[in-house]
């Protein structure tokens, strides 16, 4: 069985997904670029504050689900630019207790929705 979860606090989706799924006790996040749905607008003045509003929009939806970022077991993170690891990795750090951060991987690709900077996706477990 799986429940759709939408958090009105985070941006709607784009296109035919759900922002997240949850089955049984196992939450998967759709990808989240950043979209601050309180005003629609991209938040695009440099990847720091961009990654930020991804990792809020994650928490959103982690939160319509009754989780925190202490639930994800595992992050997906997509990258325009692998130049700019550095700084994503430092605002990702401030969402994860170091000793119980989840697994992750980060690849850099070609292009990502509305041409953003980076988009993060999880799985996360009651």
């Amino acid at each position: 069985m799986k429940t759709i979860i939408y958090s009105e606090l985070a941006p709607s989706p784009l296109g035919p997904y759900s922002q997240a799924v949850l089955s049984n006790d196992t939450l998967y996040v759709s990808g989240q670029i950043a979209i601050d749905q309180s005003t629609g607008n991209f938040v695009s003045d440099g990847i720091e504050n961009e990654t930020h509003q991804v990792m809020k929009n994650i928490g959103y939806v982690l939160e319509a689900a009754g989780m925190t970022y202490e639930n994800v077991v595992k992050c997906s993170i997509f990258v325009r630019d692998m130049n700019d690891f550095a700084n994503i990795n430092g605002v990702y750090a401030t969402y994860f207790n170091e000793e119980t951060a989840p697994a992750r991987e980060t690849v850099q690709v070609a292009r990502l929705p509305k041409d953003v900077g980076i988009e993060i996706s999880c799985v996360a477990v009651k």
